[in-house]
């Protein structure tokens, strides 16, 4: 068996958008007629010139390749261009293209993937949801509002999760790390007050931030979050000081999360080595695929940490990290994201029960591909998946974030 052709759907989810503007899934078919599918989560550059370095990382290392050789295929990627180093790009395009590998191999052998990563170690996974709109809120006022995200985790707790994530303290913008507005603080506490006493001891609180703070200011926004008991602080400074990060970690009690803009074992062994987050978040279509993953758990569980996959995606990604989570001992739980879309994109082929996903019984990655809707919902804009705020934090007039899927522009 061999890995014959090659697919790329980019595909819009509508608005609002929850997920980002666009996914982009992989088709690999073999030459016996097998079809597995994958997600790239890669944003560096945009979704058309993507296609572009999905095609050159399959056709330069992988095409006419047995799909069974992950390990052969992930060091002629990483080593492409004499570099054997993390490359967001070339790992994003590869990373979806090795999920669909195990697609293809549990299909041929009439298996789930996580049996073929050591079997089942979780009869289901825990899911966490980040908070999002009710049908009844206004888009615009929700982000900025304790009484809706309240309502809204209320919600969440009474069709069955046990964690919910926000992230109120302001925007991400290029400049990177600033100290947070005493407004954004303010607001932080006032969210997390809310969400905790409507939801009580029912469901953990998971505070979210995307990198933005600089160590001093991620330490002071920390320490007033605290009397809440958050389960995770998430991406407190910029991802690439990990020496920065460790300091927050010692000096916050809530346990930092960290990885969704990481790839490979190289990037998250100095996190672990540094003590500086005990939750990792691989994003699995950016991270260099389920295989270098799984290496990744195991170097967490010498660290007694534990894993988190991330999904701000679509549902090819999310079945990867389902996979992956019911194979190792240290899970933690998994993202999920309810959309129609998402759900009608693989035919309801996999759900949230009750705040859990049971382990997939079909072969492969376990999901019914509608390839005719993803086709039907092309991306026809010129944004990235996500894009970072150019205007530095507002001291003024406050801050809002608008949950990564800001009202559709373009």
């Amino acid at each position: 068996m061999k890995l014959q052709d090659l697919d790329v759907i980019i595909t819009a989810p509508p608005a609002p958008g929850w997920g980002g503007r666009y996914w982009i899934l992989v088709k690999l078919t073999t030459d016996t007629g097998i079809v597995g599918w994958g997600e790239c989560y890669a944003s560096t550059i945009g979704p058309q010139a993507m296609r572009h370095v999905i095609e050159d990382v399959f056709m330069r290392h992988m095409q006419g390749e047995n799909p069974e050789n992950i390990e052969r295929m992930f060091r002629r990627a990483y080593s492409s261009g004499f570099t054997q180093r993390p490359d967001l790009t070339v790992m994003g395009a590869f990373s979806g293209l090795e999920i669909a590998c195990w697609d293809i191999l549990g299909k041929d052998r009439d298996r789930p993937v996580y049996a073929l990563l050591g079997g089942v170690m979780n009869e289901r996974v825990r899911a966490y949801t980040y908070l999002y709109p009710l049908l009844h809120h206004d888009l615009t006022a929700f982000w900025t509002s304790p009484e809706m995200a309240a309502e809204s985790a209320a919600d969440c707790v009474a069709r069955g999760y046990t964690a919910v994530k926000f992230d109120p303290a302001g925007p991400y913008t290029m400049r990177g790390g600033h100290m947070p507005a005493m407004s954004d603080i303010s607001q932080s506490v006032a969210f997390c007050k809310a969400i905790r006493e409507a939801v009580g001891d029912k469901a953990d609180l998971l505070f979210g931030t995307h990198g933005q703070f600089t160590t001093a200011g991620a330490i002071r926004l920390g320490q007033a979050i605290e009397p809440y008991s958050p389960l995770w602080y998430e991406e407190p400074v910029p991802p690439d000081n990990v020496a920065e990060m460790a300091k927050v970690a010692s000096a916050v009690r809530i346990p930092v999360a960290t990885g969704e803009r990481l790839t490979t074992k190289a990037e998250f062994a100095p996190v672990l080595r540094a003590g500086a987050a005990t939750i990792l978040q691989p994003a699995l279509g950016r991270a260099g695929g389920i295989w270098e993953m799984k290496k990744v758990s195991a170097m967490a569980e010498v660290y007694n940490a534990q894993m988190a996959p991330h999904l701000y995606a679509g549902p090819v990604e999310w079945a990867a990290n389902i996979h992956l989570g019911v194979s190792i001992p240290n899970l933690l739980m998994a993202e999920t994201i309810e959309t129609p879309f998402h759900d009608q994109l693989i035919k309801g082929s996999i759900r949230v029960e009750d705040g859990y996903i049971p382990a997939p019984t079909a072969p492969g990655l376990g999901i019914d591909v509608d390839e005719d809707l993803a086709r039907a919902n092309p991306y026809t804009g010129d944004g990235l998946h996500l894009q970072m705020q150019e205007e530095s934090c507002d001291y003024v007039n406050g801050n809002s974030f608008e949950g990564g899927a800001p009202v559709h522009k373009d």
